[in-house]
């Protein structure tokens, strides 16, 4: 697939001597704390490549959401710092790496990288240092402007290097450091970046029968990929607040919590499922809940939806029943899949968690199926609540992790993953 689009690689890149700005998906920190280190990890391949090469590192990577969307305003905190990834990798590659600090706004976050980082790259050069890591990229404000400070940003990035390496197959969004540095320097993809694209192959080109899981906690964020999904798809299964407004769209029932556009977004896509019959297997149990919030003995119930009249009004559904992996047709469709696309989280979590440990059991009994886990909450609820079965996953050939869902989802809607940004921009910058 890789050369078929034509690709750029960072194994075909002269970097002896060369200082290489890593475009990486590091984000993984939580309130200032790592709690799966699986992104990192999977970046170290290209990490080693580099060094051994004899090239020069500058790192660079996004953690959190630290701009209020509503006031446009940046606030910079230990919570959304790059420092408990640096002092992971420290630690594991036996390296010093340093950040650079640089003059804050109060509002605007870091206006751009100023020249007090020339000393780190002195640094760098003599190799006093191992690498450089920029500070989260969403600390400064050209990173997701769209006026000419993204333009600054960018220029300013490609000022510190001689190549750029792209590995963040998560980060899809095009920013100034995604997408506009490959317009100013040599630029390659990643071992990951081109692992990932690999596998997204298994997905747009996968051996049949091929099943697709999505759930989600709102309709409007997966609706595309799932239009794709179902006409690319031999089945496909739905959970959590996607499955929801489905049911209600489908059988003219009410739940309790589902919006008026997830409603809107449900009729829709029932009215383009009924042109491809059969696909959605329906998981007849569910778990209705009398509070919201929280899982208390006697006020929750599994509710049979083969048993709903037009009209039913139910309390919150929570989750799918565990005992819907039980019943024949589900286990069928599983058993015989070859191919098995996963981005889903079937309940409402921590709370609820039956139905996903459900999903992924029945899933790990398919012996013969490859089995693609799109990133993200399903990745960190299969180590939550199957650490032993994420362990094995992870070094198992039959099963794949994506680094990122939410690009999965992404390409998979696009139906190339030339339609994500930052790949499209390497492959023009070739």
């Amino acid at each position: 697939m890789l050369q078929n689009i034509n690709l750029p690689l960072i194994q075909d890149a002269d970097l002896k001597g060369k200082t290489v700005l890593v475009r990486v998906d590091h984000n993984v920190v939580k309130s200032g704390v790592i709690h799966d280190p699986y992104r990192i990890d999977a970046t170290i391949g290209t990490l080693y490549h580099i060094n051994a090469r004899g090239g020069k590192m500058i790192l660079m990577t996004h953690v959190g959401r630290p701009r209020n969307k509503k006031t446009g305003e940046l606030t910079l905190s230990e919570k959304t710092s790059v420092q408990p990834i640096v002092d992971y990798l420290q630690q594991k590659l036996h390296i010093k790496l340093k950040v650079p600090e640089f003059l804050r706004d109060e509002k605007k976050g870091y206006t751009g990288i100023e020249t007090s980082i020339n000393h780190l790259i002195r640094e760098l050069r003599e190799d006093k240092i191992d690498g450089i890591y920029l500070p989260n990229t969403r600390w400064f404000y050209g990173e997701e402007a769209k006026d000419e400070n993204r333009e600054r940003f960018a220029n300013q990035l490609a000022g510190l290097a001689d190549i750029f390496v792209n590995d963040a197959f998560g980060s899809w969004q095009a920013h100034a450091s995604t997408v506009d540095v490959s317009r100013y320097l040599p630029s390659y993809a990643g071992f990951l970046l081109q692992k990932e694209i690999e596998n997204l192959d298994r997905i747009y080109n996968p051996q049949a029968p091929f099943l697709a899981v999505v759930a989600g906690a709102k309709f409007d964020t997966k609706i595309e990929p799932l239009y794709a999904l179902i006409q690319k798809a031999d089945y496909l299964v739905l959970g959590g607040v996607i499955y929801n407004a489905y049911l209600c769209a489908k059988y003219n029932i009410r739940i309790k919590g589902i919006e008026d556009d997830d409603m809107e977004h449900a009729k829709k896509f029932v009215e383009f499922a009924a042109g491809y019959p059969g696909k959605i297997i329906e998981l007849p149990y569910i778990t209705e809940s009398d509070v919201p919030d929280a899982r208390q003995e006697g006020k929750y119930r599994k509710v049979d939806i083969r048993t709903l009249k037009p009209g039913t009004s139910l309390n919150y559904i929570y989750d799918v029943a565990s005992d819907s992996f039980a019943v024949e047709e589900v286990i069928e469709t599983f058993s015989k899949a070859k191919t098995i696309f996963v981005n889903a989280v079937m309940g409402y979590t921590p709370h609820f968690n039956e139905g996903t440990i459900a999903l992924d059991q029945l899933i790990d009994e398919n012996d013969s199926a490859v089995k693609l886990y799109g990133g993200g909450d399903t990745m960190q609820e299969l180590k939550r609540l199957l650490p032993g079965l994420y362990i094995a996953a992870i070094d198992s050939p039959d099963y794949y992790i994506f680094t990122g869902g939410g690009a999965v989802l992404k390409a998979i809607e696009q139906g190339t993953v030339t339609g994500l940004a930052p790949v499209k921009a390497l492959i023009e910058r070739k």
